[in-house]
């Protein structure tokens, strides 16, 4: 599919690694020290194909004038970095019910915090990192593609990490020549790491965007998400290999503009009741060019909804999938860690049956 052609029946992926989480911490998975091979296996097993874990091919490396700190005490992570023009740090809280961790003080709020960014930025690059993709790919046989990350968008890192949208949302009002600044800074370092992953050993690579179109919309994503976009689904278009995009959010009112990037594949798609747009309505919005990838809202894997939606869900899905002809039904995001084995399982029967061309 991914190179123009139509396979036997419509292809099924699942990022499974929040459920691993789980599955290891009650013992019932071999630790990630164990290696990928039996990671591959349990997806053999559970007829899901592999392309996921969040692994990026590249590592920061910092100059000695940048030391960075990290500390946990009481289920918070703090991160310091200490410079010569001043300190920032961030702080993630461990939560043990959702297996999770969520940013409760992001690095960057205020200007001053912008201007230690970029020394940051500026005393720092970018060292490749392929052992686990040179793995995967030798391991991978038919269980499914090798799959790295390009960096985010520098505007999609400080929203989704670094910053939060309301404190970017404050500095666009109050301190835009700063922040410009600092986020063309983040593209000249970001050009770098994303031309590492180009070159890694994985066919398929992502820009980890996390979009979603009620905190990110048209204007923001004119300006300061599409160029960057571009820019890399041409880079990795000319080396041969595929571009995704995760979304994972509200698409109504970016899956058109998301559409005429230039992905491959638009991946993470959520559909009605979770999402706000219904299965059928995603290629008229998408445009007939990128593969849609996703379908089944994670929530759909846990004892939250019933077998019978379950099915009919998927086989609806299913449907929309088999006649659209490039579509690939995936989990939209994540199996969460309450999701059931015989869900994930029954899955793979319903698409030999209702999936076939």
């Amino acid at each position: 599919m991914l190179r123009g052609k139509r396979p036997d029946r419509v292809p099924w992926f699942g990022d499974l690694a929040y459920w691993a989480v789980a599955l290891r911490a009650q013992g019932k998975l071999p630790p990630k020290s164990a290696g990928i091979s039996p990671y591959l296996e349990w997806h053999r097993g559970l007829r899901v194909g592999y392309y996921l874990q969040g692994y990026n091919p590249f590592n920061a490396v910092y100059d000695d004038t940048v030391r960075k700190h990290t500390r946990t005490i009481d289920r918070i992570t703090q991160t310091t970095y200490e410079t010569p023009v001043g300190a920032i740090e961030d702080a993630w809280t461990y939560q043990p019910a959702s297996l999770s961790s969520a940013p409760t003080r992001h690095l960057i709020r205020t200007v001053d915090d912008l201007r230690v960014y970029r020394y940051i930025l500026e005393h720092s690059h970018f060292e490749a990192d392929y052992g686990n993709a040179t793995e995967r790919k030798t391991q991978m046989g038919g269980a499914g593609i090798v799959l790295c990350y390009l960096p985010k968008s520098p505007f999609m890192e400080l929203v989704a990490r670094l910053s939060g949208i309301e404190a970017v949302v404050e500095l666009v009002d109050d301190a835009q020549d700063e922040l410009d600044h600092t986020l063309e800074i983040m593209e000249s370092k970001w050009d770098a790491a994303a031309e590492l992953a180009v070159a890694s050993p994985a066919e398929c690579l992502m820009i980890p965007e996390n979009l979603s179109s009620d905190v990110v919309g048209p204007r923001f994503f004119e300006r300061y998400l599409r160029p960057y976009q571009e820019k890399w689904t041409k880079r990795i278009r000319d080396a041969g290999k595929f571009s995704f995009i995760h979304m994972d959010g509200r698409l109504r009112g970016l899956l058109r503009q998301e559409g005429s990037v230039g992905f491959t594949v638009l991946e993470a798609l959520t559909p009605h009741p979770c999402g706000d747009v219904f299965i059928h309505q995603m290629r008229e919005l998408a445009g007939p060019t990128s593969i849609l990838w996703g379908g089944i809202p994670g929530s759909y894997f846990t004892p939250l909804v019933s077998n019978s939606e379950f099915e009919r869900h998927v086989v609806e899905t299913l449907d929309f999938m088999r006649q659209d002809g490039r579509s690939v039904l995936g989990v939209a995001d994540q199996v969460p860690p309450d999701g059931l084995e015989t869900r994930v399982r029954r899955v793979a029967e319903l698409a030999d049956r209702h999936g076939r061309y």
